[in-house]
């Protein structure tokens, strides 16, 4: 445990600052687009929304990259994590294609089904659809990046996402005002070339790893099973996720553009709150798939618990901070006395629901680690659709966005506690002795 506690710290930080990095920038992207109106605001949050909502199919093999890759690491198996690599790329550039085109062709259609306002609409069209041919390349940024980050070697992807969202912020900043919400999408296009091409050079220089031609598209079928056996209980539970939180801004979209847009402005400020305790929890992912590889299961029970305590204690500290400088904060975004008011009192609310969603960010991702990757989705999606999604819908018609919010709190805690049940009671010890197992016989 001496040697895994400080590794787990050398990897937070640069995933927090990465985190950090890519919500700053839907933060400015926020403000530019609002300083023409509360509506561009409110049409650049739904679109956000929705590509979001789509790029979680990604989760089908995300999910499962990093984890994979450290287990075999782990395991002392570097030819089959370089296996895995390739794959992964393959699987990307399919599933990336499929994302786009969808976002491309059903567009208005999804803006629709989210009860877009007549006045959004016609602002959150054109931006979805020049968004989707970015999202292929995000396909790929993502997963190689999380070969990179398996590797331990987080410092050279936050090197690469600071040059890529740098150029995004700046095109953003130039284009916007000419171009309105569809500037933000092409410097984002621009960005993630780069950031594509960035990461293939920290590949050969860092890795030794070259993508051959055929690698971009082939799908070796052992590599991809490997992947969507975490992947795919992965993605089930976020794509639910996604799917009951869409219910709570359709019913936000429902109360109107002033209510879609305090939703925005709040969310992009409860980002920032919860960046800590994700970044623990991808940190902890990244550990705990080493460990659970290597066969050390105490030490990764002992990283978990000591990972959950750290990031409960920073996630209040930094919501109350954030409750507290509420109304200063949300000036950034408008002027409107309302917003502002409403506003404020969901950050109050956020700080009941961030330690909840700490023991989700941290321990789900514990639990994927250790090969326990069904339990989080047959445990939680009663509680995403009766809570998040039921909840929203109800206490979002009687109370506005504050009974919303009070869903997101309750659905938290509802995930958050079973799965620390999960891992107290050593439940997932079976299925990371069967992982290591594997391993072995391999």
């Amino acid at each position: 445990m001496t040697q895994a506690q400080p590794r787990l710290v050398s990897l937070a930080w640069p995933l927090f600052l990465e985190l950090c990095l890519g919500i700053a920038v839907g933060m400015l992207g926020t403000a530019l687009a609002a300083r023409v109106s509360d509506t561009g605001g409110a049409a650049f949050a739904l679109a956000n929304h929705v590509v979001a909502m789509l790029f979680i199919l990604f989760r089908l093999i995300g999910a499962g990259i990093s984890v994979v890759i450290t287990q075999s690491l782990g395991g002392g198996r570097r030819d089959q994590a370089d296996a895995l690599a390739r794959a992964a790329l393959g699987a990307s550039s399919w599933m990336g294609l499929f994302i786009a085109l969808l976002t491309w062709l059903g567009a208005e259609g999804l803006l629709r089904l989210m009860n877009a306002p007549a006045e959004v609409l016609p602002l959150a069209l054109p931006f979805m659809q020049v968004l989707a041919p970015a999202l292929l390349l995000d396909a790929w940024n993502s997963s190689m990046a999380s070969v990179m980050r398996a590797h331990l070697r987080t410092r050279d992807t936050l090197a690469v996402i600071v040059a890529m969202h740098a150029s995004h912020l700046l095109l953003a900043w130039l284009l916007m005002p000419r171009l309105g919400l569809s500037g933000f999408a092409w410097a984002m296009l621009v960005s993630r070339v780069l950031g594509v091409a960035l990461h293939l050079w920290l590949w050969r220089l860092r890795l030794d790893l070259v993508p051959r031609a055929a690698d971009w598209w082939r799908l070796p079928r052992a590599e991809l099973a490997a992947m969507l056996h975490i992947g795919l209980p992965g993605a089930a539970e976020n794509i639910g996720y996604r799917l009951a939180f869409m219910v709570s801004v359709a019913v936000a979209g429902k109360l109107g553009a002033s209510a879609l847009a305090t939703q925005a402005y709040t969310l992009q400020l409860m980002y920032f709150i919860l960046l800590f305790g994700l970044a623990t929890g991808f940190a902890a992912e990244i550990v705990v798939g080493h460990l659970i590889g290597a066969g050390e299961l105490h030490q990764a029970h002992r990283l978990v618990r000591k990972a959950l305590a750290r990031g409960l204690a920073v996630s209040v500290l930094v919501a109350l901070a954030a409750a507290l400088a509420g109304p200063w904060l949300l000036r950034l975004f408008t002027s409107d006395p309302q917003i502002i008011a409403t506003g404020s009192t969901l950050l109050w609310i956020t700080v009941l629901l961030e330690p909840g969603r700490t023991f989700n960010l941290v321990v789900i991702n514990a639990l994927r680690a250790a090969g326990d990757a069904r339990y989080p989705v047959m445990a939680g999606a009663a509680s995403m659709l009766l809570v998040l999604a039921g909840g929203s819908w109800l206490l979002g018609w009687q109370f506005g966005l504050v009974g919303i919010w009070l869903a997101y709190a309750a659905d938290e805690w509802v995930r958050g506690l079973l799965m620390w049940r999960r891992w107290a009671r050593l439940d997932w010890v079976p299925h990371a002795r069967a992982t290591h197992r594997r391993l072995r016989r391999q």
